[in-house]
């Protein structure tokens, strides 16, 4: 593989880029000239051609990479961008050895070797490979070979070398840490080795190797980003799994993982959620309020959590505002309030009592506001709440995809670990879920010491 070939192959790449980018800029017309121009094979050519109409999350990165990692949702279109990587090196570089690798020797078989947009599929007439089932080995008609193994027997790639890997569904490898081993150990062909892994992320052993190896470079992509699903089938996947934690990771691919010590786990706040439309009236309504330190500084968690008939305690709306100056975010909470006709407003009051009480007094005179002085830790003050939902007494009417990610960085013993500098949402539903329970404990409504 010389400097010159892989110049050639970019070349010809930007060439497709520029065929694609003037069609779309041509007048309908004009496009119609042109196509009707075309001789039967190049009609097949732009067909079958796939640079310039990937998205962004299918786009082989530039620069010295080592490790592509394709992180995306199912249906994103993975496997079309592995099987085309793989089919346009086995034309530009006709002495490649490469590895295609995964769960299973039949899932690879399945899903790489014959699936609807496997390498058998993506092949352009005239360059149809040969599988050679005794060898495991698909043979490209430039002379480029690629052979098939299983994560399951991660022992096979102890010796074979490579120039090229392409790794799928990593997230399933149950050996993987092993096969991943040996199959790294084995791309030392040619001058710049490299792997793609294609895969829905999951939080194993392997998967953080991967992401902690030198030279990674990473793309993205969501179930919906792909356009050729069809919409029904979009839609009704974000209707039943949008948000909670098995959607996030099975279609928008994000690796969701549980923070060690974490008062709240994933599993947990999935256990506790139920349809909003499921818990029926409420016995009364509070909204916590964690205001930001400073104005326009970090977010003013606002957490809407109601008492309902059967005992339970529901969280069911999350009106954070982001980086909003003191009228806004009292205006939020207002709103808030008269939507679900609460009792009192709960907000932390450390970083100024009366200057808390007086900015949401402001956005709504009648507004009953309880300032409360934070006097314990925010993970001291959590855990008889984090306590609640393990007895199944809290439950989460709908989905609060950042409430939930900041919950679960609170960790046991101090600290937090979550998303952004505070846990400002998460300090707020602390607030609002223990001033119920206290008013349940005295049988009278929410009470908290008031400064």
């Amino acid at each position: 593989m010389t400097a010159a070939r892989r110049a050639s192959a970019a070349e010809r790449r930007t060439r497709s880029l520029d065929i694609m980018g003037t069609l779309a800029a041509m007048k309908l017309r004009d496009q119609r000239t042109v196509l009707e121009g075309l001789s039967p094979s190049q009609k097949d050519e732009l067909t079958a051609r796939w640079y310039g109409f990937e998205n962004d999350g299918q786009r082989e990165p530039p620069g010295a990479w080592r490790i592509w990692l394709i992180r995306a949702g199912r249906g994103f279109g993975k496997t079309r961008a592995g099987s085309e990587w793989v089919s346009q090196i086995a034309r530009d570089w006709p002495e490649a050895r490469i590895a295609l690798v995964g769960a299973t020797q039949a899932d690879a078989m399945r899903v790489m070797i014959e699936g609807p947009s496997g390498l058998i599929a993506v092949a352009r007439r005239g360059e149809e490979p040969l599988w050679v089932a005794g060898r495991r080995e698909l043979r490209f008609v430039s002379g480029a070979v690629a052979t098939l193994y299983s994560a399951e027997a991660g022992e096979e790639l102890r010796g074979p070398e490579h120039h090229f890997a392409w790794c799928d569904e990593l997230a399933k490898w149950r050996r993987g840490e092993a096969a991943w081993d040996n199959l790294m150990l084995g791309m030392r062909l040619g001058e710049r080795p490299r792997v793609l892994v294609t895969t829905t992320p999951r939080p194993n052993a392997v998967m953080r190797k991967v992401m902690a190896a030198p030279g990674i470079v990473e793309t993205f992509g969501r179930t919906r980003d792909n356009p050729h699903l069809p919409d029904d089938f979009v839609v009704a996947m974000l209707a039943s799994y949008g948000g909670t934690r098995l959607g996030r990771q099975e279609l928008d691919g994000e690796l969701l993982e549980d923070v060690e010590g974490a008062l709240w786990t994933r599993a947990l706040i999935e256990r506790c959620r139920v349809d909003a439309e499921s818990v029926g009236k409420y016995v009364r309504v509070v909204i916590g309020v964690d205001p930001p330190a400073s104005a326009g500084g970090d977010a003013c968690g606002i957490i809407v959590a109601a008492e309902l008939r059967d005992g339970r305690l529901a969280v069911v709306e999350d009106a954070s505002v982001e980086r909003a100056v003191p009228g806004v975010w009292a205006q939020a909470v207002a709103a808030a309030a008269a939507r679900w006709g609460a009792e009192r407003v709960v907000a932390e009051s450390n970083m100024g009592g009366e200057m808390v009480e007086a900015v949401l007094r402001q956005a709504d005179m009648a507004l009953p506001v309880v300032p409360v002085r934070a006097s314990a830790g925010k993970v001291r003050r959590a855990e008889p709440v984090a306590l609640a939902y393990e007895r199944g007494q809290v439950v989460h009417a709908g989905v609060f995809a950042e409430l939930e990610d900041q919950l679960c960085g609170l960790q046991i013993g101090g600290g937090y670990a979550g998303p952004g500098r505070s846990p400002d949402r998460a300090d707020a539903c602390v607030w609002a879920l223990a001033a119920l329970r206290a008013g349940m404990r005295k049988g009278r409504g929410p009470g908290v010491r008031v400064v």
